[in-house]
């Protein structure tokens, strides 16, 4: 049986210029399409990203997921980092985002989730939509309008969340079910990239580079040439056959510069995460 969206997909990571240690993990094999990025080597963000991402890996191979599925594999991983370390330890803490593939009625649907400031993008009919929101400090200080989204990259406070998978952590994820459309090309990325290439520039490159590991790999060495002080991941996954209603939009029906350089949760670096 044909899945409800079929796609093809491209990865690529790197520790960065100024980090050791690459506390980013993905995971890019249909029906998801994901990123996690780790907080604090320190503290085993590489094995709280890690533990989340291999939590996911278990559903590979299903034609789709439910809302179900995600929440019940997010409570599951969340239980595993909670103990990473053990007691008096650090807190471990990672985020996620991205998305999987999921029906309504045997139509397909981008189901999207997140969690942190790890962000998921999509580029369709040319424009480019963040549809993730960041859980943090600095997007609180936006929508309540203490700060304009301008001048958000150079505030000191970009890299605090305040939600994440541990780290002290009780945040729930959002959630956002999308009619998917041939052509959606979906983009999963660390704040390592978001951070250095603005959504202009994610825009063009993701335009110019039809091949999603092309893509991907131009993503992350753009990130690079601009600084590279964070891990940076992306995974691009594009949808080339979605089964859509009748009469729908397809045919027949188918259609560490320091550490403010690195995402921290806010009981680390505020003294209190809700």
């Amino acid at each position: 049986m044909t899945p409800p969206i079929v796609a093809r997909a491209g990865a690529a990571t790197h520790t960065g210029l100024r980090r050791s240690l690459n506390e980013d993990a993905l995971l890019a094999q249909a029906p998801l399409f994901l990123v996690a990025d780790g907080m604090g080597g320190h503290q085993a963000g590489d094995i709280a990203s890690t533990t989340v991402i291999d939590g996911f890996a278990q559903l590979r191979g299903r034609p789709v997921l439910t809302i179900d599925d995600v929440s019940f594999t997010l409570a599951r991983v969340r239980a595993a980092v909670d103990v990473i370390g053990g007691p008096g330890a650090s807190k471990a803490g990672t985020t996620l985002s991205g998305v999987t593939i999921a029906a309504v009625d045997g139509v397909g649907y981008w189901l999207a989730l997140n969690i942190g400031d790890s962000r998921t993008y999509r580029l369709s009919g040319g424009a480019l939509e963040q549809i993730s929101v960041d859980h943090s400090v600095v997007q609180e200080l936006i929508d309540s309008g203490e700060l304009l989204a301008a001048d958000a990259p150079k505030d000191r406070r970009r890299n605090i969340i305040t939600r994440a998978i541990g780290a002290g952590s009780t945040g729930e994820a959002d959630y956002w079910m999308i009619p998917a459309r041939v052509g959606d090309r979906i983009l999963v990325c660390s704040d390592g990239l978001s951070s250095e290439v603005d959504d202009e520039e994610i825009r063009t490159l993701l335009t110019v580079h039809e091949d999603p590991q092309t893509a991907a790999e131009r993503l992350v060495d753009r990130a690079l040439e601009l600084g590279g002080r964070d891990n940076v991941t992306a995974v691009v996954v594009d949808a080339v056959h979605v089964t859509t209603r009748p009469g729908g939009d397809g045919t027949s029906g188918i259609d560490d510069e320091d550490i403010d350089s690195d995402t921290r949760p806010r009981a680390e670096a505020m003294g209190g995460m809700r």
